[in-house]
Parts: structure tokens; C-alpha cells; sequence
């Protein structure tokens, strides 16, 4: 899953795509180089980020995902929380709804519902402007699996099929870097839920905080996470660098590297 951010204060691409013609050039660079599915976003979800009205969210997202699912032949994706956002975009052409708020916002079970298409469903705890104000947990790993269970099972009473459905237990969206840890070595246990895991780690403070290093200068970090990632069954990777990821996967598993989704075919259909 390739990131698009047509945001100004993302904390990796903020700013840069904006302008339509260059969000567009940069989906195509991702489809180019092996995504199987663009995520596009207009309202950052990093701590302290400005909250966006839905008319501006409309205004930066419409444009892009309505070109783009007429132009690539893989699905764009709707990074968002906002139901009417979600409905406006799936309209438009949004095959998938990424939401960080795990569909928890009023009337957000019924858009994904009524849009028919497969949703995301994210841990986070608190909000995104205060989730990284001292968070606690006391079974982390426990927590977030009975969160998303519990998310399932509204999703299920609200009429959105579990074959619908993938879970990404959110790396960095209420979790500390020890936090951020700990559930990575946890991620096998996710498995039991029986849906597809989205991981998205890419370019985070988490591996920033290990390597000591700024936002664009984690490639390396961010490579190594997604192919532990993917060796533990993780279904889809959620990455800023596509080409590198791509390649990456490619050499793992020729090498039998890699298990489960990615062992079934080429990474660059499912990166």
C-alpha cells in the first residue's frame, strides 16, 4: 500500500502533493514500481496535527481519487474518519476505507456499511491530537486484540461481513516506542483473529527513535520492519518507499524468506 498524503503537515510528506498534478505523478511512481493499492489522505493524523473540516478534506481527496481510479488498475483507498468523507470517495471511486478510529465516530459503521466495500480497522488509543500523552496499557498485546475483536463485532451487528475486513493493531497511534515494541513482537498473535493484518511502520518515530535518525533518513529501518512484518504474515505493508519495499520482498522471498500471503506470488502484486 502505497502513502499519498495530499496533506501540508503529514509528518513525512506534508506539503508535497497537494497540487493535484503532483499527488497524481506520485500514484503513478507507486503503481509503477509495485503497489498494489494507493492510500490517499487529507487530514494528518500525526500528534498535534491541525483537525480538518470535511469540506477541505473533500476539496484535497475528490479530485485525486476520482482520476486515479479511473486511470490505475489497482484500487485507491480512502484514508479517513469522517463518514461523509467516506461516502464522497467511495462515489468517486475509493475501493477500500483506512480508518484509524476503527469506524467509532457516529454514523461511521453505517457509511462503511452502505458503501460495500472492504474497510480497515485500526487500534488506537485516545485521538490523534492527545494519543501520545502518557499512554498506558497493562497487556498491550491483549488489549489491542480484544479492541479489535470488539470492532469486528460491531462491524459484524452493523451488517459489514467479516470478508470485508482487515486489522492493523496502529503502530504509533497511542504507543510509546516501548509500546511500539512489544506489539511487533506480538504480531503472531494477531492471527487468531482469522482476518488480514495491515502494518504500517513506515519512516515512524519509532524507528526513528532506534536508529537516531530523521524522517528521511529511515529506509533502511523502515525495510527491515516490513520484512519482519512479512515474515510473520502480515498482508499488507502500508509504505512510503514502494520500489525499495518491492525489492526487498522480492530477494526475501526467493531466498524462502517469507511466509503466508507473500510466499503465494510475486511481492509486487501484493506490496
Amino acid at each position: 500500500m502505497g502513502i499519498l498524503n495530499v496533506t501540508p503537515d503529514s509528518f513525512s510528506d506534508g506539503g508535497y502533493y497537494l497540487a493535484v498534478d503532483a499527488a497524481l505523478q506520485q500514484a503513478r511512481r507507486m503503481a509503477r514500481e509495485g503497489a498494489a493499492i494507493i492510500d490517499v489522505g487529507g487530514e494528518s493524523t500525526r500528534p498535534g496535527a491541525a483537525v480538518v473540516g470535511v469540506a477541505e478534506e473533500l476539496r484535497r481527496v475528490l479530485p485525486v481519487i476520482e482520476a486515479l481510479s479511473r486511470e490505475l488498475p489497482i484500487p485507491v483507498s480512502i484514508d479517513t474518519s469522517k463518514p461523509e468523507v467516506m461516502r464522497a470517495a467511495v462515489a468517486v471511486g475509493a475501493g477500500l476505507i483506512n480508518e484509524v478510529g476503527a469506524l467509532r465516530a457516529p454514523g461511521a459503521l453505517e457509511a462503511a456499511r452502505d458503501a460495500g466495500v472492504p474497510v480497515c480497522l485500526m487500534h488506537m488509543q485516545g485521538e490523534p491530537r492527545t494519543m501520545q500523552q502518557r499512554p498506558v496499557y497493562r497487556d498491550l498485546v491483549a488489549e489491542v486484540l480484544v479492541f479489535l475483536d470488539g470492532r469486528v463485532a460491531a462491524c459484524e451487528a452493523a451488517g459489514i461481513p467479516r470478508s470485508r475486513l482487515l486489522l492493523d493493531p496502529g503502530f504509533g497511534f497511542g504507543k510509546t516506542l516501548q509500546h511500539n515494541l512489544t506489539l511487533f513482537r506480538g504480531l503472531g498473535a494477531f492471527r487468531r483473529l482469522g482476518l488480514p493484518l495491515l502494518v504500517g511502520v513506515s519512516r515512524k518515530s519509532m524507528i526513528g527513535a532506534l536508529l537516531n535518525k530523521p524522517v528521511q533518513q529511515r529506509l533502511y529501518g523502515s525495510l527491515a520492519a516490513a520484512l519482519l512484518a512479512a515474515q510473520v504474515g502480515v498482508a499488507v505493508l502500508r509504505v512510503h518507499d514502494v520500489a525499495a519495499t518491492v525489492d526487498a520482498l522480492r530477494v526475501a522471498q526467493a531466498l524462502g524468506g517469507l511466509s503466508g500471503e507473500w510466499a503465494k506470488g510475486d511481492p509486487a502484486a501484493t506490496a
